[in-house]
């Protein structure tokens, strides 16, 4: 099979290409042995206001969401224009938009609701895919050491803001949020509330634990896989001395279950906020 490649791409893989390939010789003429110290520990910094968890923040994720997006909008503005006759960009992305909307059509039974559902749909799963893409690559994060907070520059992928829980649940308490007011708007306020009561009014508890639970399980599946395969591909190829494994361990877990897990959330969020529109 021949593939059939840009400029650019022939471009970005030979690159790719010769910087792995210097670390290898690197590693083996220094004879550098990768720790793992710190792995696992995150960066947190304590402000200095204040007390409790909410005082308390990831710098890396404040920086790679604002990073990432940047990233979003210069790409975005590139796309104010579609030609008539569309490239592979305009292509994909489509096929991906129109993807998304007949998956938003057939959730969501309500006309007026379709468009802003889509348009979240659309945001959550462009911000988590290139943030869970990222990983599939080598590039800046943090260890924590006993020395303190050090840079490390492909040693590890880069930093993803979807492995840090706290932009998984904010995400995950948004789509909670806007489903109950879209469902407050199109039902009306007593509709609403008496839904909590069906189909019998000793129903309410676990009615209530179930809108609690979908936030929960909405951003832990995602904070799960994305942080777990990290931790694993750095285990795996400190095992193996970082030779053969690590670029296909960094494309499975960053480009395929990270493509995989930022369609889920999204579609997880159509449902979330067609169920209660029905």
């Amino acid at each position: 099979m021949k593939l059939n490649l840009t400029r650019n791409e022939k471009l970005f893989l030979s690159v790719f290409a010769i910087v792995y390939a210097a670390l290898i010789i690197y590693v083996i003429v220094t004879g550098y042995e990768y720790a793992l110290e710190g792995v696992g520990i995150r960066w947190i910094y304590q402000l200095p206001f204040g007390e409790g968890p909410l005082s308390r923040i990831n710098p890396m994720t404040v920086f790679m969401t604002w990073g990432i997006m940047a990233l979003i909008i210069i790409v975005a503005l590139n796309f104010r224009k579609f030609e008539l006759m569309p490239g592979k960009r305009q292509t994909l992305m489509e096929t991906l938009l129109g993807y998304m909307l007949e998956l938003t059509e057939d959730a969501v039974p309500r006309k007026r609701f379709i468009k802003p559902t889509f348009t979240i749909a659309c945001t959550l799963f462009i911000f988590i895919l290139i943030s869970n893409i990222i990983t599939a690559f080598p590039g800046l994060n943090t260890t924590v050491t006993e020395d303190g907070v050090k840079l490390t520059l492909f040693q590890d992928t880069w930093y993803s803001p979807t492995s840090d829980l706290n932009t998984n649940a904010t995400y995950a308490v948004m789509v909670l949020f806007i489903s109950h007011v879209f469902a407050i708007k199109a039902k009306g306020l007593s509709t609403w509330i008496r839904s909590f009561f069906q189909p019998h009014w000793l129903m309410l508890p676990m009615n209530i634990i179930s809108e609690i639970a979908k936030p929960i399980s909405h951003s832990l599946r995602l904070f799960g896989n994305i942080m777990g395969g990290g931790l694993l591909v750095l285990i795996i190829s400190y095992l193996i001395k970082y030779f053969v494994m690590p670029p296909f361990l960094w494309g499975f877990f960053g480009l395929f279950i990270g493509a995989i897990q930022a369609l889920v959330f999204s579609m997880l969020a159509i449902a979330y906020i067609g169920s209660l529109l029905e």
